[in-house]
Protein backbone atom coordinates (compact mmCIF):
# COMPACT_ATOMS: atom_id res chain seq x y z
CA UNK A 1 0.00 0.00 0.00
CA UNK A 2 1.31 3.42 -0.94
CA UNK A 3 1.19 5.94 1.93
CA UNK A 4 -1.37 8.28 0.31
CA UNK A 5 -3.79 5.66 -0.99
CA UNK A 6 -7.38 6.70 -0.31
CA UNK A 7 -6.61 10.40 -0.74
CA UNK A 8 -8.44 12.18 -3.58
CA UNK A 9 -6.99 15.44 -4.90
CA UNK A 10 -8.67 17.70 -7.46
CA UNK A 11 -5.99 19.60 -9.37
CA UNK A 12 -6.85 22.71 -11.37
CA UNK A 13 -3.35 23.31 -12.65
CA UNK A 14 -1.10 23.92 -15.60
CA UNK A 15 2.59 24.12 -16.44
CA UNK A 16 4.96 23.95 -13.49
CA UNK A 17 4.58 24.39 -9.76
CA UNK A 18 1.18 22.78 -9.21
CA UNK A 19 1.73 19.82 -11.55
CA UNK A 20 5.21 19.12 -10.17
CA UNK A 21 3.90 18.98 -6.62
CA UNK A 22 0.81 16.88 -7.30
CA UNK A 23 2.87 14.37 -9.27
CA UNK A 24 4.57 13.47 -5.98
CA UNK A 25 1.16 12.88 -4.42
CA UNK A 26 0.17 10.66 -7.33
CA UNK A 27 3.37 8.61 -7.09
CA UNK A 28 2.70 8.15 -3.38
CA UNK A 29 -0.74 6.73 -4.01
CA UNK A 30 -3.14 9.69 -4.05
CA UNK A 31 -5.84 9.75 -6.70
CA UNK A 32 -5.07 13.00 -8.51
CA UNK A 33 -7.82 14.16 -10.85
CA UNK A 34 -6.51 16.82 -13.20
CA UNK A 35 -9.32 19.20 -14.18
CA UNK A 36 -8.73 20.75 -17.61
CA UNK A 37 -10.71 23.07 -19.83
CA UNK A 38 -11.47 21.30 -23.08
CA UNK A 39 -12.43 24.60 -24.72
CA UNK A 40 -8.87 25.89 -24.37
CA UNK A 41 -7.25 22.55 -25.15
CA UNK A 42 -6.42 21.69 -21.56
CA UNK A 43 -3.05 22.27 -19.92
CA UNK A 44 -0.86 24.26 -22.37
CA UNK A 45 2.01 21.97 -21.39
CA UNK A 46 0.34 19.29 -23.52
CA UNK A 47 1.41 21.25 -26.60
CA UNK A 48 4.88 22.34 -25.49
CA UNK A 49 7.51 20.97 -27.85
CA UNK A 50 9.78 20.06 -29.31
CA UNK A 51 8.88 16.43 -28.49
CA UNK A 52 5.16 15.80 -28.93
CA UNK A 53 3.36 12.52 -28.19
CA UNK A 54 0.48 12.51 -30.63
CA UNK A 55 -2.46 14.86 -30.18
CA UNK A 56 -2.65 16.98 -27.01
CA UNK A 57 0.34 15.40 -25.30
CA UNK A 58 4.09 15.88 -25.08
CA UNK A 59 7.16 14.64 -23.27
CA UNK A 60 7.28 18.01 -21.51
CA UNK A 61 3.72 17.48 -20.21
CA UNK A 62 4.36 13.92 -19.04
CA UNK A 63 7.44 14.97 -17.07
CA UNK A 64 5.14 17.10 -14.84
CA UNK A 65 1.96 15.00 -14.82
CA UNK A 66 2.62 11.26 -14.81
CA UNK A 67 0.08 9.20 -12.91
CA UNK A 68 -2.84 11.62 -13.01
CA UNK A 69 -6.37 11.23 -14.29
CA UNK A 70 -7.79 13.84 -16.65
CA UNK A 71 -11.31 15.23 -16.84
CA UNK A 72 -12.57 18.26 -18.73
CA UNK A 73 -14.85 20.83 -17.14
CA UNK A 74 -15.90 24.39 -17.91
CA UNK A 75 -15.87 25.75 -14.37
CA UNK A 76 -17.72 28.88 -15.46
CA UNK A 77 -20.74 26.98 -16.78
CA UNK A 78 -23.63 25.79 -14.55
CA UNK A 79 -23.10 22.18 -15.60
CA UNK A 80 -19.37 22.41 -14.95
CA UNK A 81 -19.94 23.94 -11.55
CA UNK A 82 -22.43 21.22 -10.65
CA UNK A 83 -19.96 18.52 -11.65
CA UNK A 84 -17.16 20.18 -9.66
CA UNK A 85 -19.29 20.43 -6.54
CA UNK A 86 -20.14 16.74 -6.74
CA UNK A 87 -16.44 15.93 -6.89
CA UNK A 88 -15.56 18.28 -4.03
CA UNK A 89 -18.06 16.51 -1.79
CA UNK A 90 -16.09 13.27 -2.28
CA UNK A 91 -12.54 14.67 -2.26
CA UNK A 92 -9.94 15.63 0.32
CA UNK A 93 -8.34 18.64 -1.35
CA UNK A 94 -8.53 21.08 -4.22
CA UNK A 95 -5.21 22.31 -5.59
CA UNK A 96 -4.84 25.19 -8.03
CA UNK A 97 -1.95 27.22 -9.40
CA UNK A 98 -4.02 29.94 -11.00
CA UNK A 99 -3.60 33.69 -10.94
CA UNK A 100 -4.15 34.98 -7.40
CA UNK A 101 -7.50 36.63 -8.10
CA UNK A 102 -9.09 33.59 -9.77
CA UNK A 103 -9.74 31.11 -6.91
CA UNK A 104 -12.29 33.42 -5.30
CA UNK A 105 -13.80 34.36 -8.67
CA UNK A 106 -14.15 30.69 -9.64
CA UNK A 107 -15.39 29.66 -6.20
CA UNK A 108 -12.61 27.18 -5.48
CA UNK A 109 -11.51 28.63 -2.14
CA UNK A 110 -12.51 27.29 1.26
CA UNK A 111 -15.19 29.92 1.82
CA UNK A 112 -16.92 28.78 -1.37
CA UNK A 113 -16.53 25.03 -0.84
CA UNK A 114 -16.83 24.43 2.91
CA UNK A 115 -20.61 24.00 2.76
CA UNK A 116 -20.09 21.08 0.37
CA UNK A 117 -17.30 19.49 2.41
CA UNK A 118 -16.23 21.10 5.72
CA UNK A 119 -12.99 19.09 5.73
CA UNK A 120 -11.85 20.16 2.26
CA UNK A 121 -8.36 21.70 2.08
CA UNK A 122 -7.78 24.26 -0.65
CA UNK A 123 -4.18 24.81 -1.72
CA UNK A 124 -3.52 27.97 -3.74
CA UNK A 125 -0.22 28.32 -5.60
CA UNK A 126 -0.07 31.70 -7.32
CA UNK A 127 2.59 34.01 -8.69
CA UNK A 128 2.47 36.70 -5.99
CA UNK A 129 -0.19 35.62 -3.47
CA UNK A 130 -3.90 36.32 -3.07
CA UNK A 131 -3.83 39.09 -0.47
CA UNK A 132 -1.90 41.97 -2.02
CA UNK A 133 -1.94 44.44 -4.89
CA UNK A 134 -0.32 41.92 -7.27
CA UNK A 135 -2.89 39.17 -6.87
CA UNK A 136 -4.16 39.59 -10.45
CA UNK A 137 -0.66 39.55 -11.94
CA UNK A 138 0.43 36.50 -13.95
CA UNK A 139 3.95 35.33 -13.30
CA UNK A 140 6.47 32.62 -14.04
CA UNK A 141 9.59 31.11 -12.51
CA UNK A 142 12.23 33.18 -14.29
CA UNK A 143 10.57 36.46 -13.33
CA UNK A 144 10.84 35.42 -9.70
CA UNK A 145 14.51 34.52 -9.98
CA UNK A 146 15.06 37.98 -11.43
CA UNK A 147 13.13 40.08 -8.89
CA UNK A 148 14.03 38.04 -5.81
CA UNK A 149 17.72 38.69 -6.40
CA UNK A 150 18.67 35.12 -7.22
CA UNK A 151 20.02 36.05 -10.65
CA UNK A 152 22.28 38.67 -9.07
CA UNK A 153 24.20 35.98 -7.17
CA UNK A 154 24.20 33.29 -9.90
CA UNK A 155 26.85 32.95 -12.58
CA UNK A 156 30.32 34.35 -13.06
CA UNK A 157 31.37 37.81 -11.83
CA UNK A 158 31.08 40.58 -14.44
CA UNK A 159 28.73 38.49 -16.56
CA UNK A 160 25.09 39.28 -17.35
CA UNK A 161 22.51 38.23 -14.72
CA UNK A 162 22.03 34.48 -14.91
CA UNK A 163 19.16 32.18 -13.98
CA UNK A 164 19.31 28.60 -12.76
CA UNK A 165 18.94 26.16 -15.66
CA UNK A 166 15.57 24.38 -15.10
CA UNK A 167 12.55 25.99 -13.43
CA UNK A 168 13.84 25.53 -9.90
CA UNK A 169 11.40 28.04 -8.33
CA UNK A 170 8.48 26.07 -9.82
CA UNK A 171 9.86 22.86 -8.34
CA UNK A 172 10.50 24.42 -4.94
CA UNK A 173 7.10 26.13 -4.82
CA UNK A 174 5.36 22.89 -5.75
CA UNK A 175 7.06 21.07 -2.88
CA UNK A 176 6.44 23.90 -0.39
CA UNK A 177 2.79 23.74 -1.41
CA UNK A 178 2.66 19.99 -0.82
CA UNK A 179 4.14 20.37 2.67
CA UNK A 180 1.41 22.90 3.48
CA UNK A 181 -1.30 20.77 1.91
CA UNK A 182 -0.38 17.55 3.68
CA UNK A 183 0.02 19.36 7.01
CA UNK A 184 -3.46 20.85 6.72
CA UNK A 185 -4.90 17.51 5.60
CA UNK A 186 -3.56 15.94 8.78
CA UNK A 187 -5.33 18.61 10.81
CA UNK A 188 -8.52 18.19 8.78
CA UNK A 189 -8.46 14.45 9.48
CA UNK A 190 -8.20 15.19 13.21
CA UNK A 191 -10.70 18.05 13.45
CA UNK A 192 -13.02 17.64 10.46
CA UNK A 193 -12.29 21.23 9.47
CA UNK A 194 -10.44 22.18 6.31
CA UNK A 195 -8.92 25.52 5.33
CA UNK A 196 -7.13 27.55 2.71
CA UNK A 197 -3.35 27.19 2.50
CA UNK A 198 -1.31 29.50 0.28
CA UNK A 199 2.14 29.80 -1.18
CA UNK A 200 3.45 31.70 -4.17
CA UNK A 201 6.39 31.71 -6.54
CA UNK A 202 7.70 35.06 -5.35
CA UNK A 203 7.76 34.18 -1.65
CA UNK A 204 9.50 30.87 -2.30
CA UNK A 205 12.05 32.50 -4.61
CA UNK A 206 12.86 35.13 -1.99
CA UNK A 207 13.14 32.42 0.67
CA UNK A 208 15.88 30.73 -1.39
CA UNK A 209 18.19 33.64 -0.65
CA UNK A 210 18.61 31.94 2.73
CA UNK A 211 21.69 32.99 4.69
CA UNK A 212 22.64 35.64 2.10
CA UNK A 213 19.44 37.46 3.06
CA UNK A 214 20.24 37.07 6.76
CA UNK A 215 23.68 38.56 6.23
CA UNK A 216 22.24 41.60 4.45
CA UNK A 217 19.29 42.14 6.78
CA UNK A 218 21.49 42.12 9.87
CA UNK A 219 24.80 43.48 8.66
CA UNK A 220 24.24 45.11 5.28
CA UNK A 221 26.50 42.54 3.63
CA UNK A 222 25.90 42.30 -0.13
CA UNK A 223 26.70 38.83 -1.47
CA UNK A 224 28.18 38.92 -4.95
CA UNK A 225 28.65 36.32 -7.65
CA UNK A 226 31.68 34.14 -7.09
CA UNK A 227 34.06 32.78 -9.73
CA UNK A 228 33.90 29.10 -10.62
CA UNK A 229 30.64 28.48 -8.70
CA UNK A 230 32.45 29.02 -5.41
CA UNK A 231 30.74 28.92 -2.03
CA UNK A 232 30.07 32.41 -0.73
CA UNK A 233 32.01 31.97 2.52
CA UNK A 234 33.97 28.69 2.55
CA UNK A 235 37.08 27.80 0.53
CA UNK A 236 38.08 25.73 -1.30
CA UNK A 237 34.56 24.90 -2.42
CA UNK A 238 34.43 25.31 -6.20
CA UNK A 239 35.24 23.79 -9.58
CA UNK A 240 38.80 22.93 -10.57
CA UNK A 241 40.14 22.16 -14.06
CA UNK A 242 41.54 18.67 -14.61
CA UNK A 243 43.59 17.32 -17.51
CA UNK A 244 40.40 16.51 -19.42
CA UNK A 245 37.50 18.31 -17.73
CA UNK A 246 36.38 19.64 -14.37
CA UNK A 247 35.74 18.43 -10.83
CA UNK A 248 33.83 20.09 -7.99
CA UNK A 249 35.63 19.91 -4.65
CA UNK A 250 33.94 20.77 -1.34
CA UNK A 251 36.21 21.23 1.66
CA UNK A 252 33.42 22.33 3.97
CA UNK A 253 35.32 21.23 7.10
CA UNK A 254 38.89 21.37 8.35
CA UNK A 255 39.08 17.58 8.10
CA UNK A 256 38.33 17.65 4.39
CA UNK A 257 40.91 20.40 3.81
CA UNK A 258 43.54 18.34 5.61
CA UNK A 259 42.64 15.25 3.59
CA UNK A 260 42.91 17.23 0.35
CA UNK A 261 46.38 18.53 1.09
CA UNK A 262 47.47 15.02 2.08
CA UNK A 263 46.25 13.46 -1.17
CA UNK A 264 47.87 16.26 -3.15
CA UNK A 265 51.07 15.79 -1.13
CA UNK A 266 50.98 19.52 -0.48
CA UNK A 267 51.13 19.76 3.30
CA UNK A 268 52.95 23.03 2.78
CA UNK A 269 49.59 24.57 1.91
CA UNK A 270 48.29 23.80 5.40
CA UNK A 271 51.32 25.50 6.92
CA UNK A 272 51.07 28.56 4.67
CA UNK A 273 49.71 31.45 6.79
CA UNK A 274 47.47 32.46 3.87
CA UNK A 275 45.63 29.13 4.06
CA UNK A 276 46.09 28.07 7.69
CA UNK A 277 42.48 28.69 8.78
CA UNK A 278 39.01 28.78 7.19
CA UNK A 279 38.96 32.59 7.38
CA UNK A 280 42.44 32.86 5.87
CA UNK A 281 41.43 30.61 2.98
CA UNK A 282 38.31 32.68 2.39
CA UNK A 283 40.30 35.92 2.29
CA UNK A 284 42.98 34.42 0.05
CA UNK A 285 40.67 32.41 -2.16
CA UNK A 286 42.26 33.63 -5.42
CA UNK A 287 45.79 32.68 -4.41
CA UNK A 288 44.55 29.30 -3.13
CA UNK A 289 42.75 28.60 -6.42
CA UNK A 290 45.93 29.32 -8.36
CA UNK A 291 47.88 26.79 -6.26
CA UNK A 292 45.22 24.10 -6.53
CA UNK A 293 44.63 24.64 -10.25
CA UNK A 294 48.22 23.60 -10.91
CA UNK A 295 47.70 20.38 -8.99
CA UNK A 296 44.36 19.37 -10.48
CA UNK A 297 45.58 19.89 -14.04
CA UNK A 298 48.11 17.08 -13.52
CA UNK A 299 45.51 14.25 -13.74
CA UNK A 300 42.21 13.42 -15.41
CA UNK A 301 38.80 13.79 -13.82
CA UNK A 302 38.50 10.01 -13.45
CA UNK A 303 41.88 9.78 -11.74
CA UNK A 304 40.97 12.52 -9.27
CA UNK A 305 37.68 10.84 -8.45
CA UNK A 306 39.53 7.61 -7.64
CA UNK A 307 42.07 9.42 -5.46
CA UNK A 308 39.66 11.70 -3.60
CA UNK A 309 36.36 9.84 -3.32
CA UNK A 310 35.70 8.74 0.25
CA UNK A 311 38.27 11.18 1.60
CA UNK A 312 36.36 14.38 0.87
CA UNK A 313 33.24 15.41 -1.08
CA UNK A 314 34.15 15.50 -4.79
CA UNK A 315 32.18 15.07 -7.97
CA UNK A 316 32.62 15.31 -11.73
CA UNK A 317 31.15 18.25 -13.65
CA UNK A 318 29.09 16.44 -16.27
CA UNK A 319 27.24 17.53 -19.38
CA UNK A 320 23.55 16.66 -19.60
CA UNK A 321 24.20 13.47 -21.63
CA UNK A 322 27.00 12.42 -19.27
CA UNK A 323 24.78 13.01 -16.24
CA UNK A 324 21.93 10.88 -17.57
CA UNK A 325 24.19 8.13 -18.95
CA UNK A 326 26.08 7.88 -15.66
CA UNK A 327 26.14 4.17 -14.65
CA UNK A 328 25.43 5.21 -11.06
CA UNK A 329 22.11 6.71 -12.17
CA UNK A 330 21.13 3.40 -13.77
CA UNK A 331 22.17 1.39 -10.72
CA UNK A 332 20.09 3.57 -8.39
CA UNK A 333 16.99 3.36 -10.59
CA UNK A 334 16.59 7.08 -11.18
CA UNK A 335 15.36 6.53 -14.75
CA UNK A 336 12.26 4.47 -15.45
CA UNK A 337 10.45 3.30 -18.56
CA UNK A 338 6.68 3.67 -18.85
CA UNK A 339 4.29 2.72 -21.62
CA UNK A 340 2.65 5.53 -23.58
CA UNK A 341 0.31 5.06 -26.56
CA UNK A 342 2.70 7.06 -28.74
CA UNK A 343 5.87 5.56 -27.24
CA UNK A 344 5.75 2.22 -25.39
CA UNK A 345 9.32 2.82 -24.15
CA UNK A 346 8.92 6.36 -22.83
CA UNK A 347 11.68 7.18 -20.35
CA UNK A 348 11.05 9.49 -17.39
CA UNK A 349 13.01 10.39 -14.30
CA UNK A 350 12.04 8.33 -11.26
CA UNK A 351 10.70 9.75 -8.02
CA UNK A 352 13.62 10.70 -5.73
CA UNK A 353 11.80 9.28 -2.69
CA UNK A 354 11.97 5.69 -1.50
CA UNK A 355 9.34 4.06 0.69
CA UNK A 356 10.56 0.87 2.38
CA UNK A 357 13.46 0.87 -0.07
CA UNK A 358 11.30 1.16 -3.20
CA UNK A 359 10.79 4.16 -5.44
CA UNK A 360 7.09 4.95 -5.95
CA UNK A 361 6.00 5.08 -9.57
CA UNK A 362 2.97 5.87 -11.70
CA UNK A 363 1.81 5.29 -15.28
CA UNK A 364 1.63 8.16 -17.75
CA UNK A 365 -0.99 10.88 -17.36
CA UNK A 366 -4.31 10.15 -19.05
CA UNK A 367 -5.17 11.80 -22.34
CA UNK A 368 -7.25 14.97 -22.24
CA UNK A 369 -10.67 14.17 -20.75
CA UNK A 370 -10.07 10.41 -20.80
CA UNK A 371 -11.57 9.93 -17.33
CA UNK A 372 -14.76 11.93 -17.71
CA UNK A 373 -16.98 8.87 -17.70
CA UNK A 374 -15.27 7.53 -14.58
CA UNK A 375 -15.45 10.60 -12.39
CA UNK A 376 -18.30 12.73 -13.71
CA UNK A 377 -21.60 11.38 -12.44
CA UNK A 378 -23.61 13.12 -15.14
CA UNK A 379 -22.70 11.01 -18.13
CA UNK A 380 -24.42 13.40 -20.49
CA UNK A 381 -22.09 16.14 -19.33
CA UNK A 382 -19.10 13.84 -19.71
CA UNK A 383 -20.04 13.03 -23.29
CA UNK A 384 -20.57 16.68 -24.20
CA UNK A 385 -17.29 17.80 -22.70
CA UNK A 386 -15.30 15.13 -24.49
Amino acid sequence: MKPLEGLRILAIEQFGAGPYGTTFLSDLGAEVIKIENAGSGGDPARYTGPRLLGAADSEYFQSWNAGKHSITLDLKSPAGREALEALVAESDAVVNNLRGDLPEALGIDYASLQSLNPAIVCLHISAYGRDNERKAWPGYDYLMQAEAGLMSITGEPNSPPCRFGPSIVDYMTGMVGMVGLLSCLMRARQTGKGCDVDTCLFDVALHQLGYTATWFLNNGDVTERMPRSSHFSVAPVQTFPTADGWVFVMCMTEKFWTNLTAVLQRNDLSRDPRFASPEARRLNREALSAELDQEFRKATTEEWLKRLSGKLPVGPVYSLPEALENPFVERTGMIRTVAHPANPELKLLSNPLKVDGTRPSSPVCASLGADNATFLKTREYAAVER
